[in-house]
């Protein structure tokens, strides 16, 4: 496979380092430009002449999916993949029909980007990638734990410092303290263990309890 050229737009720049650090060790991939605004996306296109465009939905100057009509409209050869944290059925639905060959949620765990983004390049992808497969557990339903707050408490079951829940998943180190604190509050917990405890009974983690407390994890957030 030759190497993809790839043109990233997102008006989030720690969203774009991300994708960067992502794509790091994967010579398959060739980042050739970043837009910040929706209005930046085809002067680029023509400029840096990508094989494929990840592109976020919401961002200043023009909508992500008008950016998709005008790229299948003036650029019909270059591949679209959205990278988008409004992911409802809808939303999906509609990026797809005006031409997106994947929708990527920016739940997607970083590890799985780059798979996702050939599987993108290669043809069209008729499911959303990325979506929690738990967002519908009646136990998640009853604490109200959030999409963020799920994939923090699945980083805590593999033993993850803060540092790395960050870096996993594209937050700063606060935002994950945040995260965690309202975790605690919402599950009635004091420890990091005792989250993972209540993630395991719940069939939220698939690592044995025993596993987890093996990892060393500390006990404080």
């Amino acid at each position: 496979m030759r190497r993809v050229k790839l043109l990233v737009a997102d008006d989030h720049g720690l969203m774009v380092e991300a994708i960067r650090l992502a794509l790091a060790n994967r010579p398959e991939f060739e980042i050739v430009g970043a837009a910040d605004s929706g209005s930046q996306v085809l002067p680029l296109v023509e400029q840096t002449k990508p094989d494929l465009v990840l592109l976020d939905l919401r961002m200043p100057g023009m909508d992500g999916l008008v950016c998709i009509r005008l790229l299948q409209e003036r650029a019909p050869s270059v591949k679209i993949a959205v990278l988008s944290g409004v992911d409802s059925d809808e939303m999906v639905e509609e990026a797809l029909s005006l031409g997106a060959s994947a929708f990527i949620s920016k739940r997607v765990d970083p590890d799985q980007l780059p798979q996702a983004l050939i599987r993108a390049y290669e043809g069209t992808v008729s499911e959303p990638i990325g979506l929690a497969a738990s967002r519908k557990s009646p136990a998640v339903a009853e604490k109200g734990l959030t999409e963020r707050e799920l994939g923090v408490l699945r980083a805590l079951g593999k033993g993850q410092s803060n540092k790395q829940i960050a870096q996993s998943l594209w937050l700063a180190e606060q935002t994950v303290k945040f995260h965690l604190t309202n975790i605690y509050r919402k599950l009635e917990v004091s420890s990091r263990t005792e989250a993972v405890h209540w993630a395991y009974r719940h069939g939220l983690l698939e690592s044995p309890l025993a596993d987890v407390e093996a990892a060393g994890l500390p006990r404080s957030g």
